[in-house]
């Protein structure tokens, strides 16, 4: 019996997958759970119009990441830090401290998204990565100043 799946399952196959499986095992686990629905031509329609629901929603998503990426690059986020004896920063600049500073700015970023390589603990400009997508990567400056 073919079958199209609702949810990844185990050894079977991932969301959206239509499979063969025995009668058995498709009417008595994986349609009386909810995991699968009869591959019928209609359950066909509404899936490939699902998929194309999606991707038209991710496309508008990318748009709007890249649009939000075009204001960030031309911005350049400045931090004012304590200095010691010969300007040694006092801490460092964290994701917590950075992702309020962007949301102080007007852009809401969550700070999963922002990865810092190494810490920012130096005077002058350091580059952190921002993800907003798998398609949508990209350098922000950051700037320690006393």
């Amino acid at each position: 019996m073919k079958v199209i799946l609702l949810q990844d399952v185990k050894k079977q196959g991932k969301k959206d997958d239509i499979i063969e499986v025995s009668d058995g095992y498709a009417k008595n686990f994986l349609i009386k759970n909810k995991l699968a629905v009869p591959a019928s031509s209609k359950a066909k329609e509404l899936l490939q119009d699902q998929k194309d629901n999606r991707a038209k929603e991710e496309e508008i998503f990318i748009n709007e990441c890249n649009k939000i990426k075009d204001k960030l690059l031309k911005e350049n986020i400045i931090f004012t830090v304590k200095v010691g004896a010969q300007d040694k920063v006092f801490g460092n600049v964290s994701i917590k401290q950075l992702n309020s500073k962007l949301q102080d700015l007007g852009y809401k970023i969550d700070k999963k998204c922002i990865h810092i390589n190494s810490p920012i603990d130096t005077l002058g400009t350091t580059e952190v990565e921002i993800e907003l997508h798998k398609k949508v990567k990209f350098n922000i400056k950051v700037t320690l100043k006393k």
